[in-house]
């Protein structure tokens, strides 16, 4: 539950804190004194979209701040844990979590939970497992048919859940299919062109026969090639330097001497010297083979080979042009065949896709068919349940059945939900979208929350002037039911009729007050007498009206028979 929520330049509203904690908490207040602002603030803690017309006028920001009291274990937890923020332990099981929201003139918004920045889509999952907010917007949704639906979805539960969970991924799977056949007939004469250009590129790939790095390895060779008489007397002078054959002194030749020159002395120190000379010479040795292999090499080549690797290269290089790169024409060459049988099997290809598709139609036929009697069955269930709640929201003949039939397959199945009222003894069930009168919706409305938080409890309940369209008898019942609704949940409603106040077990009041030219709000905890002027306000329009008095406390008298 939200136990407490400030606001600051809010619409009306300046500053206003509202204690709000378990139980029926109704919030009232003169029209135009920023009453529906207290769900706007509510709404921007749920991540629900800002709108920079709804700060106060002269101010910079409005800000909204809320602690909520949630299980510190679960869902909640886990969602507060992947944002970075915080819990505050409360005790018994349950945490402190602090939430807030501002949102500049500019449009700018940002959000923190647990002490934490987080964008509002976290603001948002946390609503899905908070709170759920009922306007009178949500009254013209229920006449949707997708709305009433969900709302069936929902008091099915689990069942209905697993159901349409499997229907959706049999669905899918037999969407994704048909789109391949559909994509792959369609498209035969281009995927035709494309097997042809990919067979002639795997075919002068195959007859260059190329080798990773071997454009690389030709560019050194060909520039050896070009220069070969300068390589060649640069490699015989070093050769010659290191090893002479001629008798001349050479490197080899003065390290040799040096060595034995040190190995016929006695000491120790040059011996050690001596053997490194040894080595050096053994190096020398080395790189005048080297030198050798090196000038035999290009002794054995010549003006014909130059012209071989020229021409292998001009090779290589049509490739190159082709496809960017020797080496994505290696990868097309690696890859391209088992994309040419992809595109040249495309007869046997549709058989066998369609095969595929004809059996995940069977399995979607089966999934269909297991969802529309999960909810035919909560719709006979749902239907009694929500007449019973109606029968005590003063609609004593009224009954309400759910109605599935046969619609249009969609991701959300094959079934047309449709919620139908006949509101008294004799009258045939008509839609809702169609028959229901504006109270009858709000009833209607309330009964089925009621109902669906028997199998989907949630922890909180906003109703913004639930009660619209009623009065009388009437609005007593809903009262009365939603302090009932309160015993397990907490309910936080907006209303203008004192026969719904009466039952609140908490009683705000948005009061406003005008300095001549700036009119600002702020809310107040009423009891006792103040209540009582403020009930009397909501019947009669005045504040210190004897029988107006006498009503209210008839009305608060009446908080007591709730059950």
């Amino acid at each position: 539950m939200i136990e407490e929520m400030r606001m600051q330049g809010l619409g009306v509203i300046a500053d206003a804190v509202l204690p709000l904690g378990p139980g029926f908490t109704a919030i009232t207040g003169e029209t135009g004194a920023g009453k529906t602002m207290v769900v706007t603030g509510l709404g921007l803690l749920l991540g629900q979209r800002a709108d920079s017309g709804a700060v106060r006028a002269g101010t910079g920001q409005a800000s909204v701040a809320g602690v909520w009291i949630v299980p510190s274990a679960g869902d909640i937890a886990d969602i507060v844990a992947d944002a970075g923020g915080d819990l505050e332990p409360a005790g018994d099981g349950l945490a402190e979590l602090y939430v807030s929201r501002t949102l500049s003139a500019e449009g700018r918004s940002r959000a923190s939970v647990g002490g934490r920045a987080a964008p509002a889509g976290v603001l948002s999952a946390l609503a899905e497992e908070l709170v759920v907010v009922h306007g009178q917007s949500d009254q013209l949704r229920l006449r949707s048919s997708v709305e009433q639906r969900d709302a069936l979805d929902r008091f099915g539960g689990a069942l209905i859940s697993t159901c349409l969970d499997a229907y959706t991924a049999s669905f899918t799977r037999w969407r994704e299919l048909d789109a391949e056949i559909t994509e792959i007939t369609e498209n035969r004469d281009r995927r035709a062109e494309e097997a042809g250009r990919l067979r002639e590129a795997l075919a002068l790939i195959e007859a260059t026969a190329p080798e990773t790095g071997e454009d690389t390895a030709l560019a050194e060779r060909a520039e050896r090639l070009a220069n070969a008489e300068e390589l060649r007397l640069a490699a015989a002078l070093a050769r010659g330097s290191l090893s002479s054959d001629e008798g001349d002194a050479d490197a080899s030749a003065l390290v040799a001497e040096a060595r034995r020159a040190l190995e016929r002395a006695t000491d120790s120190k040059l011996a050690e010297i001596a053997e490194s000379l040894a080595d050096v010479g053994y190096r020398i040795a080395d790189l005048a083979g080297q030198l050798s292999a090196y000038l035999a090499d290009l002794d054995e080549s010549g003006p014909h080979e130059l012209a071989a690797v020229e021409e292998r290269r001009a090779a290589l290089t049509t490739l190159t042009r082709a496809h960017g790169s020797l080496d994505e024409a290696l990868a097309l060459w690696e890859t391209g065949s088992a994309r040419l049988a992809e595109l040249d099997d495309d007869g046997e290809r549709i058989e066998r896709l369609e095969a595929e598709r004809d059996a995940a139609r069977t399995v979607l036929d089966e999934a269909a068919a297991q969802l529309t009697a999960a909810r035919t069955d909560a719709a006979t269930r749902l239907g009694a349940a929500v007449t019973d709640e109606l029968h005590a929201l003063a609609m004593p003949d009224a009954r309400l059945e759910v109605s599935v039939a046969v619609g249009a397959e969609s991701a959300h199945g094959r079934d047309d939900v449709s919620i139908l009222l006949a509101p008294h003894p004799g009258a045939e069930p008509r839609a809702v979208s169609k028959g229901a009168s504006g109270g009858e919706l709000s009833r209607v409305m309330l009964a089925i929350e009621v109902v669906i938080a028997g199998t989907d409890p949630v922890p909180t309940f906003v109703f913004d002037e639930v009660d619209a369209g009623i009065g009388g008898a009437a609005a007593i019942e809903v009262g009365r039911r939603l302090a009932r609704l309160a015993e397990s949940s907490q309910v936080i409603v907006v209303t203008h009729l004192a026969q719904v106040a009466a039952f609140a077990s908490n009683h705000l009041s948005v009061v406003k007050a005008s300095d001549g030219a700036v009119t600002a709000s702020s809310v107040r905890r009423l009891e006792g007498a103040e209540r009582e002027a403020e009930m009397a306000r909501l019947l009669s329009g005045l504040t210190d009206s004897d029988a107006a008095l006498t009503h209210a406390r008839e009305l608060l008298s009446l908080r007591g028979l709730v059950a």
